[in-house]
């Protein structure tokens, strides 16, 4: 199964704050906010959700291609790609400006603030999928709101069928946007909040959205995560244990990564959850979106203590 996925590709500066940002936050006040954090960590990672993503599909095995938009410093972040099994050979070079930049605070409580700079990524829109070959399955990922639309309908003409997973671009998107990104999709990922905003955006209820996706997934952090399918009764699947929190950036992107590479197997849908969940799992056990390892014995191991000797079996039918 040949598998793209589309987004972000930036670099990830990862900060620390020890207190809590709700103690920091006057209720009579919050219409002046002018904060300042002073951090006691700065971790500079590769990131993006697209990268992410492939990097956490390479790590299980698969080839996946990723389709972004970088700057000329990309080198050194691709020869990583690559050396992670990712194929890079739809990434577009540009002459222009700087690859994307992340900057989160995490607090003691994991919440986050975050900002993002777009930097070669608003040159993704320029990208085309019909000459990067047959595709099997796009993931249409967090990238510029042009590059998802685009995307997404290059992906209905042609007939290629596409995962949806807007997340946070559902903030800046409009209606029509939101439902030109989901209706048709293969697959919708979000998590819980994103799926109230792409309820409240879209116009459409629970129900109608289900009309329009073939599998809603939704990761609910600690409690697991829900799948929905039309006229199916709902599956839950519980998290599985983390060994130690560490940092949440990039969590949500291994769960996609794991659940993907169960999907691109012939895997069910629960198994697709259950590696889903351990791969997040993962992810959440270190600091920054890229830098867990995935060993064979550790993860089965891990699978059968989590889920049961017939998951570690099945998914190590697949596992090199």
């Amino acid at each position: 199964m040949r598998i793209a996925v589309t987004g972000s590709i930036a670099t990830d500066h990862l900060m620390t704050f020890p207190g809590r940002f709700s103690d920091q936050l006057l209720p009579d006040q919050l219409q002046q906010v002018s904060l300042s954090f002073l951090v006691d960590e700065l971790e500079i990672r590769r990131g993006g959700i697209a990268a992410n993503i492939s990097f956490g599909l390479g790590g299980l095995g698969l080839s996946p291609l990723l389709v972004g938009a970088v700057g000329t410093d990309f080198a050194d972040y691709r020869a990583w790609l690559e050396r992670h099994g990712v194929d890079c050979s739809g990434v577009h070079i540009s002459e222009l400006r700087h690859t994307a930049r992340f900057m989160c605070t995490t607090d003691a409580d994991h919440n986050q603030m975050a900002s993002f700079y777009a930097g070669a990524m608003s040159e993704a829109r320029n990208i085309e999928l019909a000459p990067l070959g047959e595709l099997d399955l796009v993931v249409i990922s967090p990238n510029d709101p042009e590059a998802m639309v685009r995307h997404t309908e290059e992906c209905r003409t042609r007939g290629v069928p596409f995962a949806a997973d807007p997340s946070q671009q559902l903030a800046r998107m409009d209606g029509a946007e939101v439902r030109s990104l989901i209706g048709g999709a293969a697959y919708l990922f979000t998590n819980e909040y994103e799926k109230a905003l792409c309820e409240q955006k879209s116009g459409w209820s629970d129900a109608e959205i289900l009309d329009q996706v073939g599998v809603r997934v939704t990761t609910l952090g600690p409690k697991g995560v829900m799948i929905d399918r039309k006229g199916e009764p709902g599956l839950h699947v519980p998290a599985a244990p983390e060994v130690r929190k560490v940092e949440p950036t990039g969590v949500g992107d291994a769960f996609r990564a794991g659940f993907l590479a169960a999907v691109a197997w012939g895997l069910g849908l629960e198994r697709a959850a259950q590696l889903g969940n351990l791969v997040a799992a993962h992810a959440l056990e270190t600091a920054g979106g890229q830098e867990y390892r995935l060993e064979r014995e550790d993860l089965l191991t891990r699978m059968g203590q989590a889920y049961g000797a017939a998951a570690a079996d099945e998914v190590a039918a697949h596992l090199k």
